[in-house]
C-alpha cells in the first residue's frame, strides 16, 4: 500500500506523488527491529508541532500536544487529538524545558515516540536520553550522537577525522582572554567568538581590531552563559562574506545515509536566517559534490540517524569550511521538501520505527531535484525600532496564496493573541518555480499581498530583496538589515 499526496511540481503544475514513499505497513527491514508509531507527542510548540501533527494524521498516527500556562490558547493545543499542561508554574520558556513533566505525560498517556521539533530541548542530548531511559523513542539521532553534534569542539575534531575542512581554530573551549590575544596573533584579525555549547546567534561576536577583543569576549561569554547555562567560547578566523550552505542529511538504523542536496540560507539578520534557498543558486557542480560528499561522510563517520543538517562556509575562492551539525529538523527543511518531494517528517517518523532507506525508496540515485524553492520568514517584529518584537492581538491577517505557496504557521489568524514570551515567527512563506527566477517572483507577490493589522511584521524589505534577486542586482551575503 502506497502513500500519495497531492503535491505541486517544479512548474507549479498539481500532480500526484508518492511522498515518502511506502505505507506504514511496507517494509522490508527485518521485522523484529520494526517498532510501529501509534502515538506522538511533539514536545514543541507553535508551527512546528502543527506541521508533525499534520504528517502524523497522514500516517494514521495519534497526537499529543503539550502546553504552557501561557499558552492555553494557542493553535497546537487544538490540533492535536489530546493535550496536556506542564511547567504548571514555571516562566512560560521554561515549562517546555521542563523534563520530568513531558516524562511524565509521555509515560501516563501511553506515548510510543516524542518529537522535539526546533529549539527548547531539540538539541539537549540528556532529553534524548530521559526518553530513552523511560521506554520512549526520541524522533532524532541516539542521545549520544546528540552530545556530540552539540558540543562544537568534538564536532569539530570529528570533522577532522572524517577528512572535512574545518575553519581555523581553538581546539578546546577558552577560559582566560590572554588565549583568545594569542589566537588573534597568530592568525590576525578579524576573529570570531562563538558559544561552545550552543547557537542561533547567541554568544557570537566578531572582533577586527585588537582594542575591541577584551569587551568582545566579556559580551559573547555573558550571552553565552545567560542563553546556554554555560560561558565556554572558542575562537576561530572570521571568513569576510561568505555563502552560508547547509546539506539536508538522513541516515537509519543499519548504516546508510542519503542527502536531499543543499540549502542556501547566506541572507540573515544578527546571524538569524531569514531567507532560505534550494537546492544553492550558482554553485560550482564541483563543490556541490564535495559539500554533499563531506556531509555523508561525516554523517557515517558518528553513525548519524535520522534528519539533519551539516553547515558549511563557502569563501570567496570556492573553498568550503565545516561549522557544525544541527542535529534536529531544520526551520527552513519545507524548502528541501518542496524541490525533492520527500515528506522528512514522514521520513523521520519511519526511521525511528526502525524502516531503512531503501526499504522508503529514498536511495541517492533516485533523490532528484525538481524545480526551486525559496522561504521567508515574516515575522511579528517592528523594522522602524531596529526590529524589536511587537506584540498584541492580530486585529486583521490576510496572507498572500496562489500557485506554488505554501504557508506553514500557529498564530496567522485574526484574533491571534502574539506572545512576547516566544519566538516571534509568524508564518513561514515557501514559494515554488521551475526556477530561481520564477520562485522569486511568486514569493515577492505572495508577501505583497500580505495584510496584517494589529502586530508590525517584517517583510518589507523582503520583497525589495526579492526583485532585486530575481533580476540578478543582488548576490547573496551576509546583511544586517534585510528583512
Amino acid at each position: 500500500m502506497l502513500g500519495y499526496a497531492v503535491v505541486r511540481g517544479g512548474l507549479g503544475l498539481l500532480a500526484v506523488r508518492r511522498v515518502c514513499l511506502h505505507a506504514r505497513y511496507a517494509h522490508s527491514a527485518p521485522r523484529s527491529e520494526v517498532r510501529p508509531i501509534k502515538k506522538v507527542m511533539v514536545a514543541n510548540r507553535g508551527e512546528i508541532a502543527i506541521r508533525v501533527f499534520r504528517a502524523c494524521t497522514e500516517l494514521g498516527i495519534r497526537t499529543v500536544a503539550v502546553y504552557s500556562e501561557q499558552d492555553t490558547g494557542q493553535m497546537h493545543r487544538q490540533k492535536a487529538d489530546e493535550a496536556y499542561l506542564i511547567g504548571k508554574g514555571l516562566p512560560p520558556v521554561a515549562a517546555y524545558l521542563h523534563i520530568p513533566d513531558i516524562i511524565k505525560v509521555a509515560k501516563d498517556n501511553n506515548v510510543d515516540a516524542i518529537h522535539p521539533g526546533y529549539g527548547f530541548l531539540s538539541e539537549r542530548s540528556d532529553f534524548a536520553q530521559a526518553c530513552a531511559d523511560a521506554g520512549v523513542m526520541f524522533i532524532g539521532p541516539t542521545p549520544e550522537t546528540v552530545r556530540k553534534m552539540g558540543d562544537k569542539v568534538e564536532a569539530r575534531a570529528l570533522a577532522i577525522s572524517a577528512g572535512v575542512p574545518v575553519v581555523p581554530g581553538t581546539n578546546s573551549p577558552i577560559s582566560r582572554l590572554q588565549e583568545a590575544q594569542a589566537f588573534a596573533q597568530t592568525y590576525g584579525f578579524p576573529i570570531i567568538f562563538k558559544a561552545a555549547y550552543g547557537g542561533g546567534g547567541r554568544g557570537m561576536r566578531v572582533v577586527r581590531e585588537y582594542e575591541e577583543l577584551e569587551e568582545n569576549y566579556l559580551r559573547a561569554y555573558s550571552e553565552a552563559l545567560t542563553a546556554f547555562g554555560n560561558g565556554a567560547l572558542f575562537v576561530e578566523k572570521f571568513i569576510e562574506k561568505p555563502r552560508h550552505i547547509e546539506v539536508q542529511i538522513l541516515g537509519d538504523k543499519y548504516g546508510n545515509v542519503v542527502h536531499l542536496y543543499e540549502r542556501d540560507c547566506s541572507i540573515q539578520r544578527r546571524h538569524q536566517k531569514v531567507v532560505e534557498i534550494a537546492p544553492a543558486f550558482q554553485l560550482d557542480p564541483h563543490l556541490r559534490d564535495r559539500l554533499h560528499t563531506d556531509a555523508v561522510n561525516l554523517a557515517k563517520q558518528v553513525g548519524y540517524e535520522n534528519a539533519g543538517t551539516v553547515e558549511f562556509l563557502v569563501d570567496k575562492h570556492g573553498k568550503h569550511y565545516f561549522i557544525e551539525v544541527n542535529s534536529r529538523l531544520q526551520v527552513e527543511h519545507t524548502v528541501t521538501e518542496e524541490i525533492t518531494d520527500v515528506d522528512l517528517v514522514h521520513a523521520q517518523l519511519h526511521v525511528c520505527e526502525g524502516r531503512s532507506l531503501p526499504d522508503l525508496g529514498l536511495k541517492q540515485e533516485k533523490i532528484r531535484v525538481n524545480g526551486c524553492a525559496i522561504q521567508c520568514r515574516v515575522t511579528t517584529e517592528d523594522p522602524a525600532r531596529g526590529f524589536q518584537p511587537d506584540t498584541g492581538r492580530i486585529e486583521v491577517f490576510r496572507s498572500g496564496e496562489g500557485m506554488g505557496i505554501r504557508l506553514d504557521s500557529a498564530s496567522a489568524f485574526q484574533g491571534a493573541i502574539i506572545s512576547p514570551h516566544y519566538d516571534s515567527l509568524l508564518v513561514k512563506v515557501i514559494a515554488s518555480g521551475k526556477d530561481l527566477q520564477t520562485a522569486a517572483s511568486k514569493m515577492s507577490r505572495a508577501l505583497a499581498e500580505f495584510r496584517v493589522r494589529g502586530v508590525k511584521v517584517g517583510r518589507a524589505m523582503t520583497c525589495v530583496f526579492l526583485l532585486l534577486f530575481a533580476s540578478g542586482a543582488l548576490q547573496s551575503r551576509f546583511s544586517t538589515h534585510l528583512c
